[in-house]
């Protein structure tokens, strides 16, 4: 899954994209300009091959959203972990509804994917999660996420768990730097593994690994370990949809050499689908060094993710439906405690 330069399609994107070892395209703030823009362009995306490119995007809310004007406004998760402290039944109530107009409207303009819910811990010690974490209680991230998943899955999209076994407890950010996590698996399983099980156990479509390495459990980063992919993800939590490395070109994804080393091991780990964005040169190393690939068990994972909007989400913005959840979005938006407020961290 390769990035792309600007709002249309270069010559050089579009040659890439032709690759077979491509199967989709992640969207960044760069790629937006208009709604109107971002429906030309997943159209042209689309129109490039058959079967049609997957075509993702980290709309989360909060900090991480990639579209905005234009696009409606999704609170950090964390808002809805505040609220479900006064008014749990709410609180649920509303993942579904903002999780459903969030991958409604990205369907409605041609998105495939949204990169979310998080499902790691939210504790201090990690600013770069904070409040993209619903909460630091398993129990209540659990409840919250599956409500998430419901909205997206009631819209036509499946969700993809990130970060994989768990990003929220340690205090790097693998963009910038490898972290490590020195607790012990009975540790993670007792905390961090509590809300991936039992949403993988109700539905999760896809996951995301994390660039973290937990030294107590394997001494390479979870998304190149064969323990955590194939024998905890895939064995113990029988997690049967699409594995997304994270990109590939992150500081924390440098662990074992080049490009090429990278995706080898990715894939020799267990990865469906491998993240390259960002970096041109990386990526044709990638394609380069893979020549020739093929996984039949990644292909038909794969066609799980295309989006399957309703009949009527041709028309969706004039659905009493849309306006309804909008309301309520905004109403909540205009309400919610500040995520920032220490709640969440209580």
């Amino acid at each position: 899954m390769l990035d792309i330069e600007g709002v249309t399609l270069s010559h050089d994107d579009r040659e890439r994209l032709t690759n077979p070892l491509v199967g989709g395209v992640i969207l960044f703030s760069r790629n937006y300009e208009s709604p109107e823009q971002l429906r030309a362009l997943t159209e042209d995306i689309h129109n490039i091959r058959t079967p049609e490119l997957i075509i993702a995007v980290d709309q989360e809310g909060g900090r991480v959203q990639r579209f905005r004007q234009g696009f409606q406004d999704i609170p950090a998760m964390a808002s809805l972990g505040n609220l479900y402290g006064q008014e749990p039944g709410r609180a649920i109530q509303l993942a579904e509804t903002i999780a459903w107009v969030m991958a409604a409207e990205l369907l409605y303009y041609g998105i495939d994917v949204s990169f979310s819910p998080v499902l790691d811990i939210g504790v201090p010690v990690n600013q770069v999660i904070g409040d993209r974490a619903f909460h630091r209680d398993p129990e209540v991230i659990t409840r919250l996420a599956n409500g998430w998943v419901r909205g997206m899955r009631k819209a036509g999209m499946e969700a993809v768990g990130k970060h994989f076994p768990g990003h929220g407890s340690v205090a790097g950010d693998s963009h910038h730097v490898m972290p490590f996590d020195n607790r012990s698996l009975e540790d993670i399983e007792a905390l961090d593994l509590i809300p991936f099980r039992r949403v993988i156990a109700t539905h999760l479509g896809g996951i995301m690994m994390a660039h973290v390495i937990y030294d107590q459990i394997d001494e390479i980063a979870a998304g190149y370990s064969q323990r955590w992919i194939e024998e905890i993800l895939r064995g113990q939590l029988g997690f049967e949809g699409v594995i997304f490395s994270d990109d590939l070109s992150m500081s924390g994804a440098e662990s074992v050499g080049s490009y090429a080393d990278r995706a080898q091991a990715a894939l020799n780990a267990g990865c469906d689908v491998l993240l390259v964005c960002n970096n041109r040169k990386g990526a044709d190393e990638v394609l380069e060094a893979l020549h020739g690939y093929e996984n039949p068990a990644t292909q038909i994972r794969m066609i799980r993710m295309h989006g399957r909007p309703p009949k009527d989400a041709t028309d969706l913005l004039n659905t009493r439906s849309w306006r309804q959840a909008v309301e309520l979005l905004e109403e909540f938006n205009q309400q919610a405690i500040p995520a920032d407020s220490g709640d969440f961290f209580e």
